[in-house]
């Protein structure tokens, strides 16, 4: 009777440890750089830096049922060169084996494909979180649906201020729609995303955004890119802005792998004038990237950004900078 007991016990204790687990995840990212521009008899300018470092805690509750707390900190405007804000604190349902529901203050989708793709964020953003045409995480809920094995379709409801910021008086809600479509090596995804407008003027018009991109693997070789189009930007009508982003990544052995990728930015108004020309341009990274230990990894890269200038003016000069970027986790 005494064994039955224990046995019983034992099976569960194995079974509720199984079914309710949790973790920590710790995620680091920092540098240092050298500028490579400086002027003859300059200084050129260099520093170490700590950008940003992601700490969190994940739990499983059940089969369908988990849970993510995420605190993001880092250099932010908002507050000092180190504050902490909650960036993720979401429920996940996995409702069956196709769909999946996401609410609470979650991962958003408007780059996430990218910047899977692309794989280095350590390094450097994905285009539309580096130009701030998308929040990462916000309020709201996702829903993901299957529809076989290669294709999937996601829905997204969000407040649209982002996870520093708490919702605006409007309440206007930003909400997008994805396509994912995987075949093997190849994945291509178009999605759209709508920021309504809180003002009614002949000015204003609804903020869209429309992106098609995709990842293709070539046995060690990954090629990816994405091309963005921001109709009405900031709701301003007629405002445009087009956002192209091509990258390539080739692994050399088992810990090492070079790189590089090409950004560009550009906008124009109805009247075809470059209207957001201060923040036009190009930019280039190339690099090589090196696996320390498991969790570890390396790069020594280079750079460049170009400002974009008038068709009757000079181009503008480069200006380099050489990085180290380290990221770590556990």
């Amino acid at each position: 009777m005494k064994k039955i007991i224990i046995i019983t016990i034992a099976c569960a204790a194995f079974i509720y440890s199984n079914a309710q687990t949790g973790k920590p995840h710790v995620k680091v990212f920092s540098n240092f750089n050298y500028d490579m521009s400086a002027d003859d008899g300059e200084n050129a300018f260099k520093e170490f830096e700590f950008k940003r470092s992601y700490l969190g805690y994940s739990y499983k509750f059940d089969e369908n049922f988990s849970a993510k707390v995420t605190f993001d900190v880092g250099g932010n405007s908002a507050g000092s060169a180190y504050t902490a804000f909650l960036k993720i604190a979401s429920l996940t349902w996995n409702y069956n084996e196709k769909m999946t529901v996401n609410f609470g203050q979650i991962g958003t989708k408007n780059f996430k494909f990218m910047e899977k793709a692309w794989g280095k964020r350590y390094i450097y953003k994905s285009l539309q979180d580096q130009n701030k045409w998308a929040n990462s995480a916000d309020l709201g809920m996702t829903i993901d649906y299957s529809i076989n094995n290669n294709i999937s379709v996601d829905i997204q409801v969000l407040n649209g201020e982002g996870y520093k910021k708490t919702q605006s008086d409007d309440g206007l809600m930003r909400g997008g729609l994805g396509l994912t479509y995987k075949m093997g090596s190849l994945s291509v995804r178009a999605s759209r995303d709508i920021m309504p407008r809180s003002s009614y003027s002949e000015t204003n018009a609804n903020q869209i955004i429309n992106t098609i991109a995709g990842v293709y693997q070539m046995g060690d070789m990954k090629v990816g890119g994405e091309y963005n189009i921001q109709e009405n930007a900031g709701n301003i009508l007629d405002k445009q802005k087009d956002g192209v982003s091509v990258y390539a990544d080739y692994k050399l052995n088992n810990n090492y792998s070079v790189f590089g990728r090409y950004d560009k930015l550009s906008s124009e108004d109805e009247n075809g004038n470059q209207w957001n020309l201060e923040k036009d341009g190009d930019f280039t990274i190339f690099g090589i990237q090196r696996k320390m230990t498991k969790g570890v990894t390396v790069s020594l890269n280079m750079q460049t950004w170009q400002d974009a200038t008038l068709e009757s003016e000079d181009d503008a000069e480069q200006e380099s900078t050489l990085f180290l970027n380290l990221e770590y986790k556990f």
